[in-house]
């Protein structure tokens, strides 16, 4: 999954709000470097973020999603807003990328009329405030249990199973040792059968493992993603997408005996 941010605030300094031809420029790389999935956001949730007007997160959105959905490739959009969530299916977008897991009264039902994916995502808090004092007694058990009721509540509006996704949000309202303890996880305590989407690309947490600032953690990105798809992550969120499937082919050449 390709990242294309349409903000002016992204945390990793790729935002491109106001350029359209720029941001069409990016996803055509994105694509072009191997993306099966592009996913579009045009309101920044960094933490310390605070929230867009629903006119201004369209504003920003639609004229890219409408000249990148006919290039033939699934294109998810990253919004927690049921009016921006039916906008962009109606535009053409096929998966909805919810960072909130589908907790507004409206959210569930402006997709389970549509055939897209939906991911439904965990965070504590808010972005503003998320990071400022993150607290769980059982980090795993917790974020699992949020999922599962998020999981649940899509499924009793009518999405079918196979339309949904679970991510467990790192660095949203977690701290480091959060983020390692759901990282060490995967493989068990997410999804109940259903695909995980990790997105740790450039992340503050990859900043603490490494003393790296954000425009110098390609390598940690690169690592944690290969480390996720060793975990059982069918979804790797990510900004460099080369490089990222450069790692994954040489993985799977050597472990899995193929080549792509």
């Amino acid at each position: 999954m390709g990242i294309v941010n349409l903000t002016p605030d992204s945390f990793s300094g790729d935002g491109l709000v106001g350029d359209v031809d720029r941001a069409i420029d990016h996803a055509r790389e994105q694509f072009e470097a191997g993306a099966d999935i592009l996913d579009i956001g045009a309101e920044s949730s960094r933490p310390g973020a605070i929230p867009t007007p629903e006119g201004e997160e369209l504003r920003r959105l639609l004229p890219v999603l409408r000249e990148i959905t006919d290039w033939g490739v699934p294109v998810s959009v990253d919004t927690y807003k049921p009016a921006v969530m039916r906008a962009a299916l109606a535009a053409g977008a096929t998966m909805i990328n919810d960072i909130t897991g589908m907790i507004h009264p409206d959210a569930v039902a402006a997709v389970a009329s549509s055939d897209c994916a939906v991911c439904v995502m965990h965070m504590q808090g808010e972005p503003g405030t998320m990071q400022q004092a993150p607290a769980y007694d059982d980090v795993v058990s917790e974020v699992s249990a949020f999922l599962a009721a998020a999981v649940a509540r899509c499924r009793e509006a009518g999405v079918a199973e196979d339309r949904l996704v679970v991510d467990p949000g790192f660095g949203f309202g977690k701290a480091l040792n959060h983020n390692l303890a759901l990282f060490r996880a995967l493989t068990v305590a997410f999804g109940d059968n259903l695909p995980i989407l990790v997105g740790v690309s450039r992340k503050t947490m990859l900043g603490a493992i490494t003393g790296r600032p954000v425009e110098e953690r390609l390598a940690a990105s690169v690592a944690a993603a290969l480390l996720a798809a060793q975990k059982g992550a069918k979804i790797l969120r990510v900004h460099d997408v080369a490089a990222t499937r450069d790692a994954l082919a040489v993985w799977a050449a050597i472990e899995q005996g193929s080549q792509q």
